[in-house]
């Protein structure tokens, strides 16, 4: 079945639908409504959206064809009247599937828990099962009192994996996306053939070893001295940050919706986390390719994209620092400090451009961006999904990462926690001391050279000027 374009809008009494449809039989058309879900059937196209609130199917709901336009419009009625619905404009929450309800998994047999009652082989079984346990706890408390009352302590063995084989990318969903890699060009992947095989701690490790490995001092001493074209991009203003006009996707863009996969995600609270955390390093990429190119994509900018996150380069995501997790919604500053550290940290090692005061403009781009919330989120990794999927290695990125990442934040990420996290970034700040590669050491080194280059030229200036004195007066 095809999902056809659409787009939603409402008055006080009504939701309206209209549905994109053409060369249909208008006789041909079902319409079912259930609560919150509404589903329209016309050969070839199926559409099934999740709505907020509650709707009905009265009298004065209505279907019109036009065919002439090829538009189906649906008009249902709002079972309360003057309900705002929210997020019409977010696609991918509408076509999000419904919450599947979680059943028990264990069924009650019997609710009797006194052996007389059950049957006399099974009542013997359980009387057995039952004074076996006792002897057991009675034994622990025996050895526990001869060795001063300290319990007995095992460390559970880990578990075996019966294949080499390893999961990755959003909430660690596909694999097999790199058995061939060293057949393909793709200057990305830091882990080599062994990136279906490598642990988490193997990545990291990895990924550390390469960062250092790259990491240039004088290039970074060059762009510190000469840093005159940094600092006219500092100057630059990212256009998704202009919040005078209303948000309002475009045509383009609501057909890439359409065409995300279509999932229910159910993360773990460390996995909601860590998903956060993760879709900062993504958002600091793309702010530091869109600061650099100003939004103008050129044949670098997928490689640059994807080798600025390492979730992609080395399928090494960060992870939350604290253990245990309370809230998953709830981001301290050091967690959110040793992320941003890993970026800046990539800004130095690969692309042209290496200097701090551009890695704070990008953590400035990317607080600015979370304060748009889900749309703006959204509208970024579309823009980096397009560049993603037009490069013939890189796309992979986009499958493993970005396809997920724009349904999730779109039907399933809190706005309230977006724009929070704006605001922490915003006001956050990072020491060059944490970086680990004696910035400050290397700046301070460059600077005295300049100031005695600089003395050097007016000691020359000033023989200079004294030769001439002197030819003068010998004139």
């Amino acid at each position: 079945m095809i999902t056809p374009r659409f787009n939603c809008s409402q008055t006080d009494q009504s939701l309206i639908i209209s549905i994109y449809c053409p060369s249909v039989r208008a006789a041909d058309v079902e319409i079912h409504v259930d609560d919150k879900l509404v589903s329209v059937h016309i050969n070839p196209y199926f559409l099934r959206l999740n709505f907020s609130y509650p709707l009905l199917e009265d009298d004065a709901s209505t279907a019109k064809y036009d065919p002439s336009s090829g538009y189906l419009t649906v008009t249902l009625t709002k079972e309360n009247p003057g309900q705002v619905f929210d997020d019409l404009d977010l696609l991918a929450k509408l076509l999000a599937p419904r919450p599947v309800v979680q059943h028990p998994v264990i069924e009650v047999v019997s609710e009797s828990s006194n052996p007389s009652e059950i049957p006399d082989e099974e009542g013997e079984l359980v009387s057995r099962t039952e004074a076996l346990s006792l002897e057991r706890e009675r034994e622990e408390i025996l050895r526990a009192a001869e060795n001063d009352w300290q319990l007995p302590q095992e460390v559970s063995e880990p578990q075996i994996s019966l294949t080499l084989q390893k999961h990755y990318g959003f909430l660690n969903m596909h694999s097999g996306y790199f058995r061939l890699v060293t057949h393909t060009e793709n200057e990305v992947n830091e882990l080599g053939a062994e990136a279906e095989i490598y642990s988490a701690a193997e990545r990291r490790q990895t990924r550390l070893k390469h960062e250092n490995e790259k990491w240039d001092e004088e290039h970074y001493m060059a762009d510190y001295a000469d840093d005159e074209y940094i600092r006219e991009l500092l100057m630059w203003k990212h256009p998704h940050t202009d919040r005078s006009e209303p948000f309002q996707y475009t045509d383009e863009e609501n057909a890439v919706i359409l065409r995300l996969p279509r999932k229910e995600y159910l993360p773990t609270s460390a996995q909601t986390h860590n998903l956060y955390l993760t879709l900062l390093t993504i958002l600091f990429s793309y702010a530091y390719e869109s600061r650099t190119n100003q939004c103008d994509p050129t044949p670098e900018s997928a490689w640059t994209l994807s080798t600025l996150v390492p979730a992609f380069s080395a399928l090494d995501p960060p992870d939350s620092l604290l253990v245990p997790l309370v809230d998953p919604l709830r981001f301290e500053t050091n967690e959110l400090c040793q992320t941003f550290v890993t970026s800046y940290r990539r800004s130095f090692a690969f692309p042209l451009y290496r200097s701090f005061i551009l890695a704070e403009a990008c953590q400035a781009d990317v607080a600015r961006i979370l304060s748009g919330g889900q749309r703006t989120v959204t509208r970024c990794l579309l823009e980096m999904k397009a560049i993603l999927d037009h490069h013939e290695v890189y796309y992979v990125y986009s499958k493993i990462w970005l396809d997920d990442f724009c349904v999730w934040v779109q039907a399933f990420a809190s706005e309230h926690v977006l724009v929070t996290l704006g605001k922490q970034v915003s006001n956050l700040k990072i020491s060059k001391s944490s970086i680990g590669w004696r910035l400050e050491v290397l700046e301070a080194a460059t600077r005295e050279v300049e100031e005695r280059d600089s003395d050097s030229d007016d000691d020359d200036s000033e023989d200079a000027s004294s030769s001439d004195d002197s030819s003068a007066l010998l004139r």
